[in-house]
């Protein structure tokens, strides 16, 4: 990374030179996107100034999106926004593909519930009737994109967490159930304060909110057989919506 001397005196604050100087390095492409930025303590030495001078200027980029700032582990340049598309057949790994990114990541829980309001109204089932809830932290390039919680009726589909965590994904799990073409029948858009846990799992500071989206899959005799809530980092996904698609 470049480190000019500053000019002292010359009547631009010290951490603006600096906030600016980086600012240039991250255009240029001399810290790539995900890449750890030097200390505070090494910068400051660096540019031969104290490390609030230096946390200024790191805050001054964290306020244009060029880093984010996570607590315990460091300063890291801001990767570029996924866009997300929903789709009549929305696939989360064919979308991370899309945006030459590698999909990946890991079941959170899975439990068994009575369905409450919301879950039974999306499922068209019973209040109360037993769902399957799995609940799966996404990544892309191993960083955090989502948490969603996928509810199913237990009673047509048993099994539907054993079969997914041996064949790790929710579309292979339904075919065994002989949903072979499932479909987005709605998707519906909210953004809330996130929630201490979901802020700790998505690697994002506490006063950043998150996208919430609720989606309902049907089968070809449009009976839901899915109904997804997934809370979003906000900085890291543009969900796009394709007109008729």
């Amino acid at each position: 990374m470049t480190t000019p001397e500053l000019a002292r005196g010359a009547g631009t604050a010290l951490w603006r030179q600096i906030a600016e100087t980086l600012e240039r390095d991250i255009i240029a492409g001399k810290v790539a996107p995900g890449h750890k930025l030097p200390t505070e303590h090494e910068l400051a030495a660096d540019f031969t100034v104290n490390r609030h001078t230096v946390r200024r200027a790191i805050a001054a980029l964290a306020e244009k999106g060029l880093v984010r700032i996570e607590q315990g582990r460091g300063t890291f340049v801001q990767e570029s926004v996924i866009e997300y598309q929903v789709r009549r057949r929305t696939r989360f790994s064919e979308n991370i593909a899309a945006n030459k990114r590698e999909a990946s990541g890991r079941v959170l829980r899975v439990v068994e519930l009575p369905a409450e309001g919301a879950v039974a109204k999306a499922l068209e089932i019973r209040k109360g009737s037993p769902v399957v809830m799995v609940e799966r932290l996404a990544e892309a390039d191993g960083r955090p994109l989502s948490i969603s919680a996928h509810y199913f009726p237990k009673a047509r589909f048993p099994d539907i967490a054993d079969i997914y965590q041996r064949s790790g994904s929710f579309t292979q799990a339904l075919i065994h159930y002989g949903i072979t073409d499932p479909t987005r029948r709605t998707t519906r858009v909210t953004a809330r304060t996130a929630r201490a846990g979901d802020t700790q799992l998505l690697q994002q500071p506490p006063n950043k909110p998150i996208l919430m989206s609720e989606g309902i899959n049907i089968d070809t005799t449009g009976r839901p057989v899915e109904y997804t809530v997934a809370r979003w980092a906000c900085d890291r996904v543009q969900l796009v919506f394709e007109v008729g698609g």
